[in-house]
């Protein structure tokens, strides 16, 4: 028997077992790794390249690793990054990665980089899908979730109809349908409001104002009667009234998105769809919102309404919108990545 031959045989053995060893505990090392980052906590502020400048957004999860959320605000010209926006989005935190945003010439975004050019529709909804492409990029993501509420909706109809590859499912929050329309039909609820209650400043007021809005103070009127007959406090009637008179590049928006009209322009789309409407919004009209969810096409779609809520849902009736998301929207949809 060669002793040396057999020494050498085991010695190689011992090498490869060795080997495999350092191998399998380099494999357990870097899934526990994976697992660890996979359950870390992420809460960001960051700038985002998109339309040429840089957006600020803020990203926040208990799970890094859950699909993405965008939520657009409304407005247009309102901050999206505040600290009341967490009554209404933290226990969605739980569920998915949640981006809140600060959309162009808005809070964070504007004090960062004002807009080079003239805003318009398109602008922002190229904003949108660029900023959509860049966090999905940046997360590993083919998908994700996007809920606009009333201006943000003007947006995410935008990215459900022509980017619903990117779309896990859109949330349509107090949706912009028809609007120049819902205008009219809440015009003359104000005016019959203010006749049935003789209140002569409201019926001199909401005399003065024309659909489509001619200008700021029309829109200011409008508003400011809709807010009071609705039941709502204006803190500040100063900066309230300035937001429509002096500030024209967002009404000038406000009017271009006005003429949208989603019954003729998008009367189907290729991800699944859920309206969220208030049974007493006459600012968006939830009669014109049930209509066009009746008649739009999608794979999956629903419509959940919120009996106590005008057009301020995720103010009025926060806790039931993000249990209608995690309940009744999150277990319909296939989440792949």
């Amino acid at each position: 028997m060669d002793i040396g031959k057999i020494a050498r045989h085991q010695h190689k053995l011992t090498k490869m077992h060795k080997a495999r060893y350092k191998l399998i505990l380099y494999t357990i090392s870097i899934v526990i790794a994976n697992h660890c980052f996979a359950q870390t906590k992420i809460d960001t502020t960051e700038s985002i390249l998109a339309g040429g400048i840089k957006q600020v957004v803020t990203v926040q999860s208990e799970n890094r690793s859950m699909p993405l959320f965008l939520f657009i605000t409304g407005g247009p010209g309102s901050e999206g990054i505040y600290d009341e926006n967490k009554s209404y989005l933290d226990e969605l935190k739980k569920h998915f990665v949640v981006v809140a945003w600060d959309q162009r010439n808005c809070g964070q975004t504007l004090k960062l980089n004002p807009s080079p050019v003239k805003l318009t529709v398109k602008l922002y909804e190229n904003d949108t899908h660029e900023l959509v492409s860049a966090l999905l990029k940046q997360f590993h993501q083919k998908k994700m979730f996007i809920m606009g509420w009333s201006w943000g909706t003007v947006l995410g109809f935008y990215m459900a109809d022509k980017h619903p590859e990117q779309v896990y499912a859109y949330m349509a929050v107090s949706p912009a349908v028809n609007q120049w329309e819902s205008e009219r039909i809440s015009l003359s609820e104000l005016k019959q409001k203010a006749e049935k209650q003789k209140n002569t400043r409201a019926i001199s007021e909401l005399a003065k104002v024309k659909i489509p809005f001619k200008n700021g103070l029309q829109n200011y009127y409008d508003r400011k009667w809709l807010a009071i007959f609705n039941g709502e406090t204006i803190d500040d009637t100063t900066e309230f009234k300035k937001y429509f008179t002096e500030n024209s590049e967002m009404t000038d928006l406000f009017k271009e998105a006005n003429y949208i009209n989603l019954t003729v322009s998008v009367p189907k789309v290729k991800c699944p769809v859920y309206f969220f409407v208030g049974r007493n919004d006459h600012q968006t009209n939830y009669l014109i919102s049930e209509k066009y969810y009746q008649q739009l096409s999608a794979p999956k779609k629903g419509i959940f309404w919120f009996e106590k809520s005008g057009h301020l849902i995720p103010v009025t009736e926060p806790k039931l919108l993000q249990e209608d998301v995690i309940t009744r929207v999150l277990p319909q949809i296939n989440i792949k990545n």
